[in-house]
């Protein structure tokens, strides 16, 4: 309920009438109060008030100072997560703004499951998010694969909803998932005009390609509004320069691992591995021109810092770990590429055998040996 109220000071006992000027689309009555019981966007606007009396039409008061009244159609909130790309041990923060921030709002929590058909989402409400929460953040402990989430909030008696945020995600870069994206070249750098296809291994009909870049104002789109899908494999536009993510749905409400795809408009890129390597596994970076194969002569950083500079053109780890992590870049004479993140996973080693076995043979070899030392001894004690 909205009450305006308009009221002359001093007024005495003189019969007032009232006057209402407003730049909304609704007609006020002629009286002292304007109440509005349920606001709708359309009673926005500016109000002002005067009063008359009802002797003459032409004995007034000023017009009132105006007050601008603002009704907003149910607000969708903002939902943001954090981290963006998962690493083993992390915990995901989200977090849900309602614009106009007030008290009273409780907020809810949903995981998107892809549905069946179409490349929409259904909700699922999140553990302990039946009754909401008065906190607009959400923590989930050991979150390992890619998964979206979308929020909403509703207050007051009569439980006024906001709308669904946006779906947003939260990527894993896991090969070892179902229907991992391959990308051909296998790089994650390309040249525009250049041919760059991604594939969702598995089951064609099962499968299907969705893509989020900035340029998608912020939405997961399918792969089409890209380049031209066939099956479970989409071929990029490979116009205009983009960075993006790509990964794989499932009507059964699955999600593949995600890679990352940048097309470039210079003459350099740097062909490094799209997935995360395995530690103390290999791994060859190099350094193309948009005009010539591979190139010689090639400095190579890591995260800023000069790591190899001679006449090969491939910086070679052959036994990577941990600490090789980072953001690589190559220049050949003056050009310099961009950045690249190399992502190194740790490979679980077998821990090592605690089993009985050993023990149990060795306590039986050392229970023979007394046991003939024993009828050794007997013997000799009969021979005396």
């Amino acid at each position: 309920m909205i009450t305006l109220r308009c009221e002359i000071k001093d007024g005495g006992d003189t019969q007032w009438e009232y006057e209402w000027n407003t730049t909304s689309s609704n007609k006020l009555p002629e009286q002292s109060e304007y109440r509005i019981s349920y606001a709708f966007p359309s009673h926005s606007g500016t109000y002002r008030c005067r009063g008359r009396t009802n002797n003459t039409k032409h004995s007034s008061t000023d017009w009132s100072e105006p007050i601008t009244l603002t009704v907003s159609d149910k607000p969708q909130p903002v939902l943001t997560v954090s981290p963006s790309w998962l690493s083993p041990g992390d915990s995901v923060t989200l977090n849900c703004e309602v614009e106009h921030p007030s008290a009273g709002w409780r907020f809810y929590w949903y995981k998107a499951v892809p549905k069946q058909s179409g490349f929409s989402y259904s909700y699922v409400l999140l553990p302990d998010s039946l009754n909401g929460s008065e906190q607009d953040s959400y923590v989930i402990h050991g979150q390992t694969r890619t998964a979206g989430y979308v929020c909403t909030a509703k207050r007051g008696k009569r439980w006024y909803f906001a709308r669904y945020s946006e779906p947003k995600f939260v990527w894993s870069a896991d090969f070892h998932s179902s229907a991992p994206v391959t990308v051909s070249p296998n790089s994650v750098q390309h040249f525009t005009y250049k041919s760059v296809s991604l594939n969702c291994e598995g089951n064609s009909s099962e499968w299907r390609m969705r893509t989020f870049s900035k340029d998608s104002q912020q939405k997961s789109l399918p792969c089409s509004y890209w380049g031209t899908v066939t099956g479970s494999t989409c071929n990029l536009y490979s116009y205009g320069q983009r960075a993006a993510v790509y990964w794989c749905e499932s009507g059964s409400g699955e999600f593949s691992s995600a890679v990352n795809v940048t097309l470039q408009n210079e003459d350099i890129i740097l062909v490094s591995p799209v997935h995360p390597v395995p530690e103390g596994g290999s791994v060859s970076l190099s350094c193309k021109l948009r005009r010539e194969t591979l190139v010689s002569n090639v400095f190579f950083y890591r995260n800023d810092e000069l790591i190899q500079n001679d006449t090969r053109g491939e910086l070679n780890i052959s036994a990577v770990s941990k600490s090789d992590e980072g953001f690589y870049s190559c220049q050949h004479s003056q050009q310099v590429s961009a950045q690249s993140w190399m992502s190194v996973t740790a490979v679980s080693r077998p821990e090592r055998s605690s089993s009985p076995v050993p023990l149990i043979v060795g306590l039986v070899f050392g229970l023979l040996i007394l046991l003939l030392l024993l009828l050794y001894r007997y013997r000799l004690s009969k021979g005396k």
